[in-house]
């Protein structure tokens, strides 16, 4: 079964969605971060080249790697208890209850940003005239893929989280 630290009121598909989207990153990421590092991934050298990579580029594409990773693994705060109290290493919030306006307002902004990111990127991809191997384009499509479940993931997630906290804070009737 999914072991993780989830909340025991959290039910499992709720679980496995907060871990999908947490995951969704990890195969764009390790492309970014391939080409960073120089290992070819099928693209012509122009596209290289354009990406400035590797060399000063690869900052860039790690940079995106590891913020795209942290916004994707703030998906667990919404089944986990640091999403519902603040935790011991915030200064001056910790502790306390996460307010749920802020939890849902940020997570459903993310959805909404995910799921226009995966739609941007299938049209563009679709419409793009990149250099590239058949493979290439392949391996491109296969570790982008998984970003246009990250959206849709993350707002079910979203939607049980406010439902769960507030219920969890109303008085029964």
């Amino acid at each position: 079964m999914l072991r993780m630290n989830a909340l025991p009121q959290v039910p499992t598909w709720a679980r496995c969605a907060a871990l999908g989207a947490a995951l969704t990153n990890v195969p764009s990421a390790l492309w970014r971060l391939a080409i960073a590092v120089g290992i070819p991934v099928g693209l012509a050298q122009s596209e290289y080249d354009q990406m400035g990579a590797p060399g000063w580029g690869s900052f860039a594409l790690i940079g995106l790697s590891l913020v795209s990773e942290l916004f994707a693994f703030l998906t667990l705060g919404l089944v986990q208890s640091w999403g519902e109290t603040w935790p011991r290493w915030i200064p001056y919030l910790r502790g306390r209850r996460v307010p749920i306006a802020l939890g849902t307002i940020m997570a459903g902004l993310g959805a909404l940003a995910a799921t226009v990111f995966g739609v941007l990127f299938v049209y563009t991809s679709l419409n793009a005239d990149m250099e590239a191997t058949t493979w290439g384009l392949w391996l491109l499509n296969l570790a982008y893929a998984p970003l246009l479940l990250w959206g849709p993931l993350l707002g079910a997630v979203t939607v049980h989280y406010y439902r769960r906290r507030k219920t969890a804070v109303s008085p029964p009737a």
